[in-house]
């Protein structure tokens, strides 16, 4: 089976292409370009420079979610677009669930989090035990004192990924608790987490049609903030 999958949350895109659980080929590009203007282009020359064609993928995988609002829009249309248009199964995964899936390579305790402003990460806890990975805490969207509070009862190591993970590191400090810092390569989400992830989901049958896949942001956007406050103020 080859997945093609999509990394849009972050400010770093990527795609990446796996067949039967081994990596074909990873395109990622962090240079800030708009996510809309590089994603499909990165996937078309990923396809021809492995010799295939949309033909030859037989599903989709994507971050839905938590990151940025756009950026998840932005992976679930382009993989949603080439699921429908091939009639091929899409898995939507955990974009903290993803990032440890290709970070993860010794056993141990992982801190998924991004940046989600506001004084708050997106953020999950999971631990890495004997080559299967363990998922400790939900996906949500902490306070940096409530994360603190989470890690500190954690005796062993906890490494940290993904783009907060350096405003974690820094502001914890001693509060976290033997915060370990991954290299910045480690610590950007990539596609290639999305499409390990779904490999496992596929092989225990976890599949949905494309239009069930949906976004999951944890927290409301700005604008739907603002309305909500102007129908409780009238």
């Amino acid at each position: 089976m080859r997945i093609l999958a999509f990394e849009t949350s972050a400010k770093a895109a990527g795609v990446a292409l796996l067949q039967d659980g081994c990596l074909l080929g990873e395109y990622l590009q962090n240079s800030g370009q708009t996510h809309s203007r590089t994603v499909m282009e990165m996937a078309r020359n990923l396809l021809h420079n492995c010799d295939l064609t949309p033909r030859d993928v037989d599903a989709v995988a994507c971050a839905a979610g938590p990151g940025s609002f756009t950026g998840v829009r932005i992976g679930l249309a382009a993989a949603k677009g080439f699921a429908w248009g091939r009639e091929i199964p899409l898995v939507g995964v955990s974009t903290l669930e993803a990032m440890v899936m290709g970070a993860a390579m010794a056993d141990g305790v992982y801190c998924a989090a991004m940046d989600a402003r506001r004084n708050q990460v997106y953020t999950a806890l999971f631990e890495r035990r004997q080559g299967s990975l363990i998922r400790l805490t939900p996906d949500g969207a902490l306070s940096l004192e409530e994360l603190a509070a989470q890690l500190k009862p954690i005796e062993s190591a906890k490494f940290l990924v993904g783009d907060g993970a350096f405003l974690c590191y820094n502001t914890l400090g001693s509060s976290g608790g033997q915060l370990v810092l991954l290299p910045e390569h480690l610590r950007m989400q990539r596609a290639a987490g999305v499409a390990l992830l779904a490999w496992e989901q596929l092989r225990t049958g976890k599949t949905s049609p494309a239009g069930d896949v949906n976004p999951n942001y944890l927290r409301l956007s700005q604008a739907e903030r603002e309305r909500l406050k102007k129908i409780k103020m009238e």
